[in-house]
């Protein structure tokens, strides 16, 4: 009833200028769409972080958009030519409070796969790409830190998180390549400490 009469009067007063209470209502009513439209359109080259323990428990947060959506760290490149690697390591420092290069989580835990694939981009998605983008190629990365870490999650984009064995957490993903990568895990580890080269998708 409040948002009718507010509708109602600004449109009856459309050259009076709106103050005070009305006008901070107009305002928020306003200004989540206006800043939506200035910020740009992401770019389709993005991470995956799968971060974990030596004991191969692994980390999962779940997306506050989707509650059924679980999935280990991804992000977007901010600038085409921004370094995967930095852009993995700002990702799980803004999803997760994880900060690599410190004292608990050096530089070294850090495992580029030298991997990526392309996929679709899911439809209710592409509305944050520039129009007719429908793929997105994504690098795969590991972090391995000591223990099962207590995160800080960022309330805008993740409500929970879940330390769960590696199998059971690819199990609870939403997405399959998300779960595919987790199962990789302890292959890719392995083949780390073998000296084995890392492979990397068409």
């Amino acid at each position: 009833m409040r948002l009718f009469r507010f509708l109602r009067y600004s449109r009856s007063n459309r050259s009076r200028p709106l103050i005070g209470p009305l006008a901070d209502m107009y305002r928020a009513s306003v200004a989540p769409s206006f800043y939506a439209m200035l910020k740009p359109p992401k770019i389709p080259q993005s991470v995956l972080v799968v971060i974990h323990t030596p004991a191969l428990d692994v980390l999962l947060i779940r997306r506050a958009d989707h509650a059924d959506f679980w999935q280990s760290v991804t992000g977007s490149k901010d600038q085409l030519d921004e370094p995967f690697i930095e852009t993995a390591a700002r990702e799980v420092a803004e999803e997760t409070g994880i900060v690599i290069g410190s004292t608990l989580v050096p530089h070294s835990a850090l495992f580029d796969w030298r991997y990526s694939i392309e996929y679709e981009i899911y439809p209710q998605f592409r509305h944050r790409y520039a129009e007719g983008v429908v793929h997105n190629t994504e690098h795969w990365f590991s972090l391995e830190v000591p223990e099962q870490l207590e995160v800080t999650l960022a309330p805008r984009e993740h409500t929970a998180f879940l330390w769960l064995p590696y199998e059971e957490a690819a199990s609870r993903c939403f997405s399959s390549s998300n779960a595919d990568a987790i199962l990789q895990l302890p292959k890719r580890l392995a083949g780390r400490l073998n000296g084995q080269p890392e492979e990397r998708a068409q």
